[in-house]
């Protein structure tokens, strides 16, 4: 199996080193092959210059010439990706990349093709009541639209195969394509295989870039995709991936 990690990065000089050397000192099962593909989109802080002294024949980055959502910049980098399955990494530190080796385990196992990482929210790790309220709120109204249950729609981490990523064609440029990346797999009758894994949000201080408008807008593209796509109970009978 060959892994492409996909890592959006906009304006995290003060996190982006760090979760490099996390990224990169992964241990990986025997049978992983990995690579990293690292888009810079647009940022104007030093991200550019701590990107560039990369040294691992592991790590491809691209640099959007401008800032243009974490949506663009997965979609250029899962262009670009070789691998057979993708998942996407956060250049911050609310989540804790040692433990993709977890998510990566039912698929080697054949008991999973799409795995999710679902975040159990605490005192100690979110910034925010109304934060964790708009994020049950979202999985609560796509759960009722789609008949389905999904403990969080909008973990970072979305583990599936690479040609199942691109099928979707996600078209949202911001936060909106968690919304939409879920929502297009449930239309089409599949369901995650979750897994729990660690969680610490950040403070707008420290960084949150993700609004209540985001919310809103999630809730408009999982609708939208229920009217136009509807859903089926089962998967494919003959699935392609």
């Amino acid at each position: 199996m060959k892994l492409s990690v996909l890592m959006p990065v906009y304006n995290e000089q003060a996190t982006l080193q760090k979760v490099l050397d996390r990224v990169l000192a992964i241990a990986w099962q025997k049978e992983v092959d990995v690579e990293f593909v690292i888009v810079n989109d647009g940022s104007k802080d030093n991200t550019k210059d701590i990107l560039d002294g990369i040294q691992d024949d592991r790590v491809t980055v691209f640099h959007q010439p401008v800032n243009r959502g974490k949506g663009a910049a997965i979609r250029k980098a899962a262009s670009l990706a070789g691998g057979d399955y993708l998942i996407i990494c956060d250049a911050d530190e609310e989540y804790r990349p040692s433990e993709i080796p977890m998510l990566v385990q039912p698929i080697l196992d054949g008991e999973a093709k799409i795995v999710y990482g679902t975040r159990t929210f605490g005192s100690h790790t979110s910034f925010s009541y109304w934060y964790v309220i708009g994020n049950r709120g979202v999985n609560l109204f796509t759960n009722i639209i789609f008949n389905s249950y999904v403990s969080d729609v909008e973990t970072c981490y979305k583990l599936m195969p690479t040609k199942l990523y691109r099928s979707l064609k996600i078209t949202s440029n911001g936060f909106g394509m968690e919304a939409e990346i879920t929502g297009k797999l449930l239309a089409r009758g599949y369901r995650p295989y979750e897994i729990p894994i660690s969680y610490k949000a950040r403070t707008r201080a420290e960084g949150k870039k993700i609004t209540a408008w985001d919310g809103v807008e999630a809730l408009w593209i999982l609708l939208k995709i229920r009217l136009r796509e509807g859903s089926r109970r089962q998967p494919p009978a003959v699935d392609p991936f």
